[in-house]
Order: structure tokens, then C-alpha cells, then sequence
């Protein structure tokens, strides 16, 4: 796992222009709009995922330590001068994101604050030998991955500014990314994964946390790895997708949202991507899978109301045998 961190790969297609006109050092960047509405998109994305992740890990088979950090290579452009030219940056790395109240954020770390070492490594010992290079950027969060998985904790070096220190913490492991596809959602194992594009961008924050609830519930429930032993017909699809959209309240009453917002999101998306012409036969109606979030809500409140907490794990029931 990257920590839930991008892999720089993912958006490098979509990475490869200049976003502006470069701009005095001293002044801030002012960004294209669309270059800027792309990092507000990730850091979205991140800031959700990372409080799911994190509020569901006492509950996944699969954890990891993560301080919720993602970096941000200029190897990965094509034309890597001209961006940090643009972004005001003097250094080949800097942060991409810091999830909203991950151990990153708290340390102090901001969006395309510069990055010079982890744990001593200077990140440019690797060379960049070609424009869109996405594979250093790539190693640079498995070396964030490794570093955690055996120490617990990283050290981020800054320039001009004393090293930082900071210590992970338990997430569920999956990691998410912004990817340069168009209309994109979905979940691999590893990995949750959507498009800059993706319609639910738009909505509340609660409803954008249901539809990644949804894609998180894929990887943390094994269904990869189960239509990969069982087959992918169409009933086995059916009965991983059913599960995922029961099991989505209980993820988000863990990581603090109303679990009603998984029923909401359905309501709202339903009406004009999941039904008619739009409609996957790997699916059911959007209708009968808003009968079944709403069947799991009670039994979420029920547990809420009863430990604090929704224990799924003990008390949701599954479909096909893990």
C-alpha cells in the first residue's frame, strides 16, 4: 500500500500541461482554473477517504499505518521546469495533499508545500531521467510504505525549516486516487479510484462519502479476490455490488457522517445515472438498491445507539461466504 497516497501514474496523462504562466518567485501562484479545481478535487477525494479509512480501522482484516500524505513529483510533467516554475516551487517534490486531520495535516504540512527527504533519503538521489517520469514519484511513496510499515513513524525534511516527525496511524488499507479517466469509480483491492469528472464531485460531502464508502466497501469485504475464485457472472457481480451498497452506512456512521447520506447520495444519482439506458445489467435498479440501504439503517442506528460504534463485522449480514 502507499499510505493512501497517489500514485503519481494514475494522473500523469492528465498532469502533462503547463497549468500557467510562470510567476515571479515572490508572489503566490495564481493557478489555472482547472489546474487549481483538480487539486481541490484531490484533496477532496483525500479528505474523505482518509476519514473513512481511518474511522473504519478497528474493523478491517487488511490495516496499515498511514500519516495520510501525498506527494507530488514535477518528474511526472512534461515539462517539469515550467511547473515548478508555475507552483512557486524551487524543489522537485512537494506535497500534493495532507488529508484533513491525518498526522500530516496536524504536523503542519500544506498543498505544494516543498519536500526534500524522508527519513534522511534525498528524494532526488533518484534522477528523473525523462519528462512524464511518474515511476520516482511512484517510489518515493513506497518508500513513504515501507518506512511505516516497519517504524511507524516518517521524517519529512523541508527547506529552511527544522525536519518534521510524524507518526502513523491505523487506516483500512486502501488508498485513493484522482485518476485521468473520464467517468470513473471503482475499486480494485488496493485501491479506490475516481475521476476528476465524477458527477458526485458535486454533491454534499456526505453524499460524495457514500458513493467512496461504497468503492471502500468492495476492498474491505475481499470482493476482488472472490468474483476472481467464483467467476464474474452476472448474479456473483449483482451480489458484490448489493453488499457494497448495504454495507456503505455502516462504514460512514464509523467515520462520523449521518449513514442516512448513503441513501441520499442513491436518491439523488439514481434518478439520472442508474436507471433506463443508463442502467449497468451488472446492477439493480437504482429503486431496489435504495431499498436496501435503507433496510441497513436502522440496524446502524440500532448499533450506534448501543456501543458508539457500528461493529459490521459482527453484525451485518453477508451474502457470500468471504
Amino acid at each position: 500500500m502507499l499510505s493512501l497516497s497517489l500514485a503519481i501514474a494514475a494522473g500523469a496523462a492528465a498532469h502533462s500541461d503547463l497549468p500557467s504562466a510562470p510567476l515571479p518567485r515572490a508572489a503566490a501562484p495564481t493557478l489555472n482554473p482547472a489546474f487549481a479545481e483538480r487539486l481541490s478535487r484531490e484533496q477532496r477525494l483525500q479528505d474523505l477517504g482518509w476519514r473513512l479509512a481511518r474511522g473504519n480501522a478497528r474493523f478491517c482484516v487488511d490495516v496499515q499505518p498511514a500519516v495520510g500524505l501525498q506527494l507530488l513529483d514535477t518528474a511526472s510533467f512534461r515539462r517539469p521546469a515550467a511547473i515548478r516554475e508555475a507552483l512557486g516551487l524551487r524543489h522537485e517534490f512537494a506535497v500534493h495533499t495532507a488529508a484533513q486531520d491525518s498526522p500530516s495535516a496536524r504536523a503542519g504540512l500544506t498543498q505544494l508545500e516543498p519536500v526534500t527527504h524522508i527519513n534522511g533519503f534525498e528524494l532526488t538521489s533518484w534522477n528523473a531521467e525523462k519528462p512524464l517520469n511518474w515511476e520516482r514519484g511512484e517510489r518515493a511513496h513506497k518508500l513513504l510504505e515501507t518506512i511505516l510499515a516497519k517504524e511507524g513513524k516518517i521524517t519529512i525534511g523541508r527547506p529552511a525549516k527544522r525536519d518534521l516527525v510524524i507518526t502513523g496511524e491505523p487506516v483500512c488499507a486502501t488508498r485513493f486516487e484522482l485518476t485521468g479517466e473520464d467517468d470513473v469509480a471503482l475499486a480494485d483491492g488496493l485501491r479506490v479510484r475516481f475521476s476528476a469528472s465524477y458527477p458526485a464531485f458535486e454533491y454534499s460531502d456526505g453524499e460524495f462519502a457514500a458513493v467512496i464508502a461504497h468503492e471502500l466497501a468492495h476492498n474491505v469485504l475481499g470482493h476482488r479476490k472472490w468474483l476472481d475464485a467464483h467467476g464474474r457472472k452476472q448474479k456473483h457481480i449483482r451480489m458484490t455490488e448489493r453488499e457494497a451498497d448495504r454495507l456503505a452506512p455502516w462504514l460512514l456512521a464509523n467515520a462520523g457522517f449521518d449513514p442516512e447520506s448513503a441513501l441520499q447520495f442513491m436518491n439523488r444519482w439514481g434518478p439520472e445515472h442508474g436507471s433506463g439506458i443508463f442502467r449497468k445489467r451488472t446492477h439493480e435498479g437504482w429503486d431496489e438498491r435504495a431499498d436496501h440501504i435503507a433496510a441497513e439503517i436502522p440496524l446502524v442506528r440500532e448499533a450506534m445507539h448501543r456501543d458508539g460504534y457500528a461493529d459490521w463485522p459482527k453484525h451485518f449480514r453477508r451474502e457470500i461466504e468471504p
